[in-house]
């Protein structure tokens, strides 16, 4: 059952700096009218961590990965080979009027309904298991996707009265080149495929400048 009544899909295909991705997306998050996804890819091995994370925790992959701080919560999450994926909900439509998880429950069946088309069969967590560590996927909590008892699916989530973004990750399991357009999909049967247009990297450039990209936002903690 579609999520969405409609959904603009972005595949930004042109790999991109850590911080220019998380710009990206708060730029679509500015200017949203409906629900939409973007695919994205990194420059770089990359390393997100959650808005209230602290920057000691990761200092020590400087040297190695891309760091950057989320808009969002969660854990940390390393990038490269994975499939990221940002969903934004404007506040103006119906799914936004559904609960945080709920959201979150309902993004991830249609991530498992894309597994099961592509003959992959996973499951969504019941119940969070124990911190072990500050690796998100490490962590799963209700609602990510597993396969064979692995985390395979998380996402973190920020809510205002604008909308509400989710950021997610795909890892360390084989998808087909069809498998985002199946994602898609499942999350809506009305899908329009769209592309960045040259204001809004202007605008992303002008936010990474300001915060993703700028040592007092990665080190605020």
């Amino acid at each position: 059952m579609s999520i969405f009544p409609a959904l603009d899909v972005y595949r930004d295909t042109t790999a991109r700096s850590a911080a220019l991705n998380m710009a990206i997306d708060e730029a679509l998050f500015e200017i949203a009218t409906t629900p939409s996804i973007r695919f994205y890819r990194w420059d770089h091995p990359a390393l997100s961590f959650g808005y209230f994370g602290k920057f000691a925790d990761v200092a020590t992959h400087t040297d190695e990965r891309d760091l950057v701080r989320r808009w969002t919560g969660g854990g940390i999450v390393f990038h490269g080979d994975d499939l990221t994926y940002s969903i934004v909900i404007p506040a103006a439509g119906p799914a936004f009027g559904e609960s945080s998880l709920s959201i979150y429950e309902k993004i991830h069946n249609a991530i498992r309904a894309a597994f099961a088309a592509s003959g992959k069969s996973v499951e969504l967590a019941m119940n969070g298991a124990p911190r072990i560590s500050d690796s998100c996927f490490a962590n799963p909590v209700r609602a990510d996707v597993m396969l064979n008892g692995h985390k395979v699916a998380g996402a973190a989530q920020r809510r205002t009265r604008r909308g509400l973004l989710q950021q997610g990750s795909i890892q360390d399991v084989d998808l087909t080149n069809e498998f985002a357009d199946q994602f898609a999909s499942e999350l809506c049967s009305k899908c329009c495929h769209k592309a960045l247009d040259e204001r809004l990297i202007a605008r992303a450039h002008e936010i990474a400048e300001q915060r993703y990209g700028a040592a007092s936002w990665l080190q605020r903690r």
